[in-house]
């Protein structure tokens, strides 16, 4: 939401001391939104921008982050819709963060602490990204193929009060198609732990697609018998989906 103002306005916060530096630096091109998304939160947890303080310019940021500006414009438009940012025209415009930023997300007691949230994601990038090397490496059959690629369009078509849920199966999916009893159970605790984690953060419209079209990548690697991509891909997406729980909860 705009909030338009024409009263002076504090100058942008000095982020280009080391703090800055080490935080506003480039972020890995795979993954550029959400990471550009942990990055702008960190400043604002951790006081490099503080509250009713202006973040840089968008250019800056972009050059800073080595993302576009249409990348910076949408993380900041998401951090604007979950309460973190404010936008100001005028003369004296810009993006402000807000007096009374949203407390870290939690989901629970001492359980979900951010040692939990590292274990957690941990378990998961071995678990998944093993998963589709094995599927990969299997011969599907027929109904499999199938079922993989229905689990892919019904993700993408999901809405907003469906889309974790049917995320969620695609994701059992993969542990089914790997081949092993065993695995889909720890699997399926694992992501019990991830869902509560993701409830306790914001949809982004923009990583909603960004992650339908990883889910899309890997799941071409799996049915192409390329083991290799499978992991490859999946492990770039868990990344992206464990920097924006990291950047909004710890």
């Amino acid at each position: 939401m705009l909030d338009v103002m024409s009263e002076p306005s504090p100058q942008p916060a000095d982020a280009a001391d080391g703090v800055g530096d080490a935080l506003l630096r480039p972020v890995r091109p795979g993954n550029a939104f959400e990471d550009t998304v942990q990055r702008l939160l960190q400043t604002v947890r951790l006081g490099v921008v503080g509250p009713g303080e202006k973040l840089p310019p968008e250019r800056d940021l972009a050059a800073r982050l080595g993302v576009s500006r249409d990348t910076v414009r949408d993380a900041i438009k998401s951090l604007a819709d979950a309460g973190y940012l404010a936008s100001r025209r005028g003369r004296y415009g810009g993006t402000f963060v807000v007096d009374d930023p949203p407390a870290p997300g939690r989901t629970g007691g001492p359980e979900h602490a951010e040692a939990h949230l590292d274990d957690v994601l941990r378990l998961r990038e071995i678990l998944e990204t093993g998963a589709v090397r094995q599927a990969a490496r299997r011969t599907l059959t027929a109904a499999e193929r199938e079922t993989l690629w229905a689990r892919l369009k019904e993700t993408r078509g999901a809405g907003p009060g469906d889309y974790r849920r049917l995320d969620s199966r695609l994701h059992l999916t993969f542990a089914e198609l790997a081949g092993s009893p065993s695995l889909l159970p720890l699997v399926a605790d694992n992501r019990m732990h991830v869902n509560a984690f993701l409830d306790g953060i914001p949809l982004l419209e923009r990583n909603i697609r960004h992650s339908d079209d990883q889910h899309e990548t890997i799941v071409i690697a799996v049915l192409a018998g390329d083991a290799d991509g499978a992991a490859a891909a999946m492990e770039e997406h868990l990344a992206g989906s464990a920097a924006l729980l990291r950047g909004f909860l710890a």
